[in-house]
């Protein structure tokens, strides 16, 4: 997969993970894609590690903020949209139906960005480009390869297409239909609602694997938690995974060509 160089208004271009652990996420990870850190210096002494498989960026891991530990928040993976103007697309939020948690603020010279909750409180990143696009390596096993909106708020999918510009079709997945977010008629991504009871509205992120059986295993054998699967889907195999800190994530094994 060529690297890549931008990302339109809407598509997904960034994953990072706020955690408790942020050394035994990184071992966690690390041990199961392959990721070695390329670890940048944050304020107070924290570092933001920087996944990489070879040279492309894929993801980040991050310790959680003071305020998030404070209110004993779960780790969480985060999913960020690309913006052409984060000051634009964020002083949409609330016409839209959504809030702002986050006004947007310069991060150094890597971009500008801001934090929102759409309208049934799931939680997305703004992301606006300088000299970080997001990742340069995706849909390749070990990188993202997916990102999927869960949610039960029917206006979820109107809030993006109001602030970013993103549209919806419908894919046939084996009888069953799924909503899928589209730029510029590319899928860019997906929406459908929580398939488990007590699950918050959310950003699910799908790395890829080689194979989903063993994927699990490992998973398993470095201290997480397989919640579902793996099972087969008409697009490939995959499972709903947690991490030893609990932060939810999938795995996917692309079905043959």
């Amino acid at each position: 997969m060529p690297a890549r160089e931008s990302y339109a208004q809407g598509t997904p271009n960034w994953v990072d993970l706020q955690t408790t652990d942020q050394a035994a996420a990184k071992a966690f990870y690390g041990a199961l894609f392959g990721w070695t850190y390329d670890d940048q210096p944050m304020d107070a002494g924290a570092v933001y590690s920087i996944a990489k498989i070879g040279d492309g960026q894929v993801a980040a891991i991050a310790p959680q903020s003071p305020e998030l530990a404070a209110a004993g928040a779960p780790p969480m993976w985060n999913t960020y949209l690309a913006a052409d103007s984060v000051d634009d697309a964020t002083a949409k939020v609330g016409q839209a139906g959504g809030t702002v948690a986050m006004e947007p603020f310069d991060v150094m010279d890597a971009g500008r960005m801001s934090f929102v909750l759409d309208p049934g409180g799931a939680p997305v990143a703004l992301w606006q480009a300088n000299q970080h696009i997001g990742a340069t390596l995706v849909n390749e096993p070990g990188t993202v390869v997916w990102n999927e909106l869960i949610t039960d708020n029917q206006a979820a999918a109107s809030f993006y297409e109001q602030v970013l510009g993103l549209t919806t079709t419908t894919a046939d997945m084996g009888g069953d239909k799924y909503t899928v977010f589209q730029v510029r008629g590319k899928d860019v991504g997906g929406t459908m609602p929580p398939q488990m009871a007590g699950v918050p509205n959310h950003w699910q992120v799908y790395f890829g694997v080689a194979d989903a059986d063993a994927a699990a295993a490992k998973i398993r054998e470095l201290g997480g938690s397989v919640l579902a699967g793996p099972f087969d889907t008409p697009i490939g195999k995959m499972a709903v995974a947690a991490d030893p800190q609990g932060a939810a994530f999938s795995v996917f094994q692309s079905a043959p060509a």
